[in-house]
């Protein structure tokens, strides 16, 4: 809980009263541990996640290893409750990738509260057509527009989940999440710093200038932010 009282957790702030006093008791919150797996595809899931702070990376693989993500995770959002709404399979993997708390909701009783009540279930199921949203327009951006454009957005989007304009992350983890080569990466980061944009040390990336970065972003970055306002109010 916040000083005022609210829950940290955006989608949580949504709900009354009434209904926030029915998960009040059974949320716990627990430490989200850089790397750590909160979901695994096609594993069963045990518990939701209602971020605080911290970053949750949704990522998709392949048997040969490699992967790429189609979505990140914050404290606008809920890790697994989609997979909880249905037969508790994890459809992918989730990964800690900024650390950070968050309140934690075993599966059963996520289920429980859903049945009992009609404004959370909506909410979830809001949530889960956001997420899809996210997935789509990755899956479109990955496709069709060139690494500097793809590299803003997934910046501008970390940016939005962090406190700090600070982000710890490796050029090489940026790279595998958006499936290019890290020396692609480098030549982009290179020229975002000289831009002024951006400032990179070893480890990790300082925005500089956000507005300058969505001037340099494609338009997925406002398209599902906008879808994101319509459906769950303006990310906070």
């Amino acid at each position: 809980m916040t000083a005022s009282g609210s829950p940290p957790n955006q989608l949580l702030r949504m709900l009354d009263a009434a209904d926030f006093d029915l998960l009040r008791p059974h949320l716990a919150t627990v430490e989200m541990v850089r790397e750590s797996v909160l979901g695994e595809a096609g594993a069963a899931l045990r518990y939701v996640y209602f971020p605080h702070r911290g970053s949750v990376s949704i990522t998709l693989g392949l048997s040969e290893g490699q992967m790429i993500e189609i979505a990140m995770l914050g404290r606008d959002s809920v890790v697994g409750g989609g997979a909880a709404l249905t037969d508790g399979i994890a459809l992918a993997d989730a990964v800690v990738l900024f650390p950070g708390t968050a309140s934690m909701l075993e599966i059963g009783a996520f289920r429980t509260i859903a049945a009992a009540s009609v404004p959370f279930r909506s909410l979830m199921v809001r949530h889960e057509q956001v997420l899809l949203a996210h997935a789509q327009q990755s899956l479109l951006c990955n496709t069709l527009h060139p690494v500097e454009a793809r590299l803003a957005r997934w910046l501008l989007r970390a940016h939005d989940l962090s406190d700090g304009s600070i982000l710890p992350l490796t050029q090489e983890a940026l790279a595998q999440m958006m499936g290019v080569r890290r020396n692609a990466i480098s030549l982009v980061a290179h020229a975002l710093q000289r831009a002024g944009i951006i400032r990179y040390t070893r480890g990790q990336i300082e925005v500089i200038e956000p507005r300058a970065l969505e001037t340099t972003s494609c338009d997925c970055y406002a398209a599902v932010k906008a879808f994101h306002s319509r459906l769950l109010g303006a990310p906070r």
